[in-house]
């Protein structure tokens, strides 16, 4: 069956997957961002900002953004790179993965243009999978050298998560780790939190992170699983309130309604020689919380439902 294709008020091609139990999600061509992921139920799972700018070259302020070649203001090309500011294209020949022929799934690619070797004089193809099945949201990321010597790059891709309370979500299975503070000048500390809570402005990359991640919601007995590989790294990020206020794209009191949690390669970049190629698989789900004492068994959501 073809790709569901429409085109935005914006002019912004927008691709619709489906899900026979009723789950959708939305991506932009523009960023090859994904702006919308709903629930069987209608629920809305990402963020958006009420104030997004949905006109380029601005990023979009929620969804998915796919940060490439670098994250934040490491290296020498705009905050978090170009790949969110970019027109993608569909990609037809996805190989080695099989051609996704469905309504859940779609291939995006984007290649460098004589604009972007002007500020990073690299050529690469950078390509996305996204497919959608019942309660849950994958992103396959691969990029390759296409150049005639190596380069370096990071990536991440930022997960806008919907909350019904900043203060009430808890992110379990970072407990013990180390992490550079943004707030604090990339300085590294040691989590000492058994789960992080929230009460107050974050921004922070925690380092060689396991493989899953639980954002445990109380107040919609929800859990957000984010399962990854091939991305070590983990950042937490909310604004707050005085931030959130001098962010123009961004309602003063919608910091209290999302958390970032990104899949991420920053501390040490990716090194590809000509013609290798990265792969980074990044696995959303959602899962009803049940409740011991108030609290959901992390062991559970960490190391699986028996």
């Amino acid at each position: 069956m073809p790709l569901n294709m429409v085109h935005d008020v914006d002019g912004l091609p927008r691709i619709i997957l489906t899900d026979p139990t009723g789950s959708s999600a939305e991506v932009l061509l523009y960023g090859g961002q994904v702006v919308s992921w709903k629930n069987e139920r209608r629920e809305e799972l990402l963020f958006k900002s009420s104030k997004a700018i949905w006109k380029p070259p601005k990023a979009i302020r929620g969804g998915i953004p796919v940060c490439f070649p670098q994250f934040g203001n490491l290296g020498s090309v705009e905050r978090h790179g170009f790949a969110r500011n970019r027109l993608w294209s569909l990609d037809s020949d996805p190989s080695p993965l099989p051609p996704s022929n469905n309504q859940s799934s779609v291939d995006l690619i984007l290649k460098s243009t004589e604009e972007d070797l002007k500020t990073w004089p690299r050529s690469f193809e950078l390509r996305l999978r996204i497919t959608l099945s019942a309660s849950k949201l994958t992103l396959i990321s691969r990029v390759r050298n296409t150049d005639n010597k190596p380069f370096c790059f990071t990536f991440a891709l930022r997960n806008y998560l919907s909350v019904s309370d900043i203060s009430e979500v808890r992110v379990e299975g970072l407990e013990t780790l180390d992490y550079l503070d943004n707030l604090m000048h990339r300085e590294r500390f040691t989590e000492q939190a058994d789960a992080i809570t929230f009460d107050g402005e974050v921004d922070r990359v925690y380092l060689s992170t396991p493989s899953k991640i639980a954002i445990i919601d109380h107040e919609k007995k929800r859990t957000f699983v984010l399962r990854k590989d091939g991305m070590p790294d983990a950042v937490m990020w909310n604004p707050w309130d005085k931030k959130a206020k001098a962010l123009p794209d961004m309602g003063d009191e919608e910091y209290k309604s999302m958390l970032c949690v990104d899949s991420a390669s920053i501390a040490t970049p990716i090194v590809l020689k000509p013609f290798e190629e990265w792969k980074g698989y990044q696995e959303l789900s959602t899962v009803s919380s049940s409740y011991c004492s108030g609290q959901l068994d992390p062991r559970k959501v960490l190391y699986g439902f028996q």
